[in-house]
């Protein structure tokens, strides 16, 4: 294993430092970008909406930007500039609207979906999915300037390259991310980090979308960092860089996060520290050269990505003047950096941790010194969507696996996800939206939610210069996967899966206001100044991680309510579960005999050890009613109906031919399980009674 790439700082700039420029910390007047400035603080110094008035917050204007469609989620992030609001929708949409009234300037079609479009030149850049290509609009009219597919980029040599001499093409996966206008050039990331392709970030030239340079997410032989990865397995490794880089304009950095290796949990195949997967990146924004690296994890095989977009921020250190870097992750832990080196600025240690040959795990990995955000290990007293269902075994963050499935309380959509954290310069707190959402993980079942589970999450302030926790909410809805807006006027604004966005006080996070949106609100929440008053705004779309909140088109934009009322809120759509769902149909008890069969898909299918393996899965029946257990004669082992989390039966084991009863006296929704006698916990049913 190579330990001396973990860290890898350039000489040059440390000769250099310290500068005297602070980092842009705030937006003000215009939202030009995603967080707002080159800093993704998802800070804005406007204060007219404060903690004394926010309570008078009503909706300005409001656009159904797909024509109402509810066909897919949404997750781009509007941007405003001179007054001129540019939004990206799932129906293939780019519109222009007046930041004021919401009046349509112009509308784009057929560009597909992203995470956002970025603005400069007088040109609005858009990514598109699917066809894979990056398109320039004029910024007045939405005509089409230029446009680049993944032809296009690997015949310039985007998608290619270079290996001792050779040529090297990867053009498969990777469809163009989120991407960020500076100076001249537009820089683009890659979705997605679970398949078997190559990560890369690459720059074009924004005038005509000629390539400029390429970043590979895993580095090749002879490349620094080559030789973390066993034999060919960095050609397919993942590690996409799939969210919004930061950029520090006095020192032309370019700040990425890369997502997980691939296979990501699966280790056996990808001996050694897989570099830049998991890592942060300190990019010469010219050229593309690596000043610097920090890898959060080593090794990963728990889907742990680092994907937030980074925070660039100026703080004190033990009485000295500091630039920093943060960034938060799956793990629930906040990295912070300096920025100019990479070295910890609170410290990072690296800590031996368990061991998995099969694995091939890394010896140590980087716990940061301060406090997490979120739990670090199942059935944690202090946050009730911890406990774990019967049966799985239970592991803490790192804790290895193999062929048993292990469950962790972060990874695959808990901790910190791809929703924004704010850096708040006036109190010097960072303050981190995440999920508790437990996730399992064996080679057999590669990761999985079990069924059931409870899923939670945490808003935490953060001490920017201690990383230690100021104050924390826990929250009834994860949130890994939605964004914040800090203020200056100490409000501090988050979307819900339930379609609510909040507004909380940011010094200590008491709810104030909330607006039905009428769709999850997972994109980023903005705010903006015209005519001298200031709007928030918010497209509310939904998501399909971790719950399948409802879908919608809704783009709203609030400002004080001091001349009647503003536009209703939506109807409110039935919310997601807050437990991991069981989708299969109910099935009226009665039709069944009250009966359900234990580890069976069907009345006559053979025995199963698949999750969906309760017959019916999903039994609906009235108060009163006495349910009949079976396991069938024909079975090969014993099986049990553990009830979670409440106790209210646990039947079993029951050896072929038995069976057993219980009466529903109490309506609810009872989940149970196969979680005896280390039989199969994922085989999961419920009984709804009503």
């Amino acid at each position: 294993m190579n330990t001396t790439l973990r860290l890898a700082s350039s000489a040059a700039l440390i000769a250099a430092s310290p500068y005297t420029l602070a980092v842009d910390s705030a937006a003000t007047t215009d939202w030009p970008k995603y967080g707002g400035t080159y800093s993704n603080t998802s800070f804005s110094a406007l204060k007219n909406i404060n903690t004394t008035n926010v309570r008078k917050l009503a909706a300005a204007w409001h656009v159904n930007l797909d024509g109402g469609s509810t066909a897919a989620d949404q997750q781009g992030a509007p941007v405003v500039v001179d007054g001129i609001m540019y939004v990206q929708s799932s129906g293939g949409n780019v519109t222009a609207l007046d930041a004021k009234t919401g009046e349509v300037k112009w509308k784009a079609t057929g560009l597909g979906e992203s995470r956002g479009v970025a603005v400069g030149q007088g040109l609005v850049f858009v990514p598109t999915r699917s066809p894979q290509r990056v398109s320039a609009l004029d910024q007045s009219t939405g005509a089409l300037v230029w446009s680049k597919t993944a032809a296009d980029l690997t015949a310039m040599g985007a998608n290619t390259d270079i290996v001792n001499g050779t040529p090297q093409t990867f053009g498969g996966g990777g469809a163009p991310g989120p991407l960020v206008y500076y100076n001249g050039l537009l820089y683009v990331g890659t979705n997605g980090g679970d398949g078997a392709y190559r990560g890369r970030g690459f720059a074009l030239n924004a005038a005509d979308g000629s390539w400029k340079w390429t970043f590979w997410g895993t580095a090749a032989p002879g490349q620094p960092g080559g030789d973390t990865w066993e034999g060919t397995s960095w050609d397919r490794g993942g590690a996409a860089p799939w969210m919004h880089p930061a950029i520090d304009p006095e020192t032309n950095t370019v700040y990425w996060t890369w997502g997980n290796a691939s296979p990501n949990t699966n280790g056996s195949v990808r001996g050694g520290d897989n570099l830049y997967a998991g890592s942060l990146t300190a990019l010469d924004a010219t050229t593309g050269a690596r000043k610097w690296h920090f890898q959060a994890h080593h090794h990963d095989i728990w889907d742990y990505d680092l994907s937030p977009g980074p925070i660039l921020y100026d703080t004190t250190v033990n009485g000295q003047a500091r630039k920093a870097v943060a960034v938060h992750g799956k793990t629930g832990w906040v990295y912070i950096l300096d920025r100019l080196t990479g070295q910890p600025l609170i410290g990072i240690d690296e800590t031996p941790v368990g061991q998995n040959a099969q694995n091939k795990t890394a010896a140590t990995q980087p716990i940061p010194r301060g406090d997490p955000f979120t739990p670090q290990c199942p059935d944690d007293p202090k946050y009730p969507a911890t406990k774990v269902p019967p049966g799985y075994d239970k592991s803490c963050t790192y804790v290895p696996y193999f062929d048993r499935p292990g469950v962790h309380p972060n990874g695959t959509g808990g901790g910190g996800d791809w929703g924004s954290a704010v850096y708040d310069p006036r109190t010097n707190r960072i303050i981190v939206p995440a999920g508790i959402v437990q996730s399992g993980f064996s080679q057999t079942l590669n990761f999985f939610r079990p069924l059931g589970q409870l899923r939670a999450g945490t808003i935490t302030a953060l001490d920017a210069s201690t990383n230690k926790v100021v104050w924390q909410k826990q929250t009834e809805w994860s949130l890994a996967h939605n964004h914040l807006l800090g203020t200056a006027g100490d409000v501090l604004f988050v979307g819900q899966p339930d379609g609510y966005m909040v507004a909380m006080d940011s010094r200590n996070g008491n709810e104030m206001w909330r607006f039905q949106t009428g769709a999850g609100v997972h994109g980023a929440i903005i705010s903006y100044s015209v005519d001298g008053e200031q709007y928030v705004a918010v497209l509310a779309g939904g998501n399909g991680l971790p719950y399948s909140s409802p879908r919608g088109d809704h783009l709203w934009a609030f400002r004080l309510n001091t001349f009647g009322k503003g536009v209703p809120p939506a109807p409110t759509p039935p919310p997601p579960s807050k437990r991991q769902p069981i989708t299969a149909a109910a099935v009226a008890g009665s039709t069944v005999g009250n009966t359900v069969l234990l580890a069976r898909t069907s009345a006559t299918s053979a025995e199963n050890a698949g999750s969906n393996a309760m017959f019916p899965q999903n039994l609906a029946v009235p108060v009163g009613t006495t349910v009949t257990f079976v396991n069938k004669a024909d079975s090969t082992r014993s099986h049990c109906a553990i009830q979670f989390f409440e106790g209210a039966f646990s039947i079993g084991p029951l050896a072929p031919g038995q069976s057993a009863t219980y009466t529903f006296t109490q309506p609810g929704e009872y989940f149970y399980n196969d979680g005896c006698d280390n039989f199969q916990p994922n085989t999961t049913g419920k009984v709804v009674v009503q």
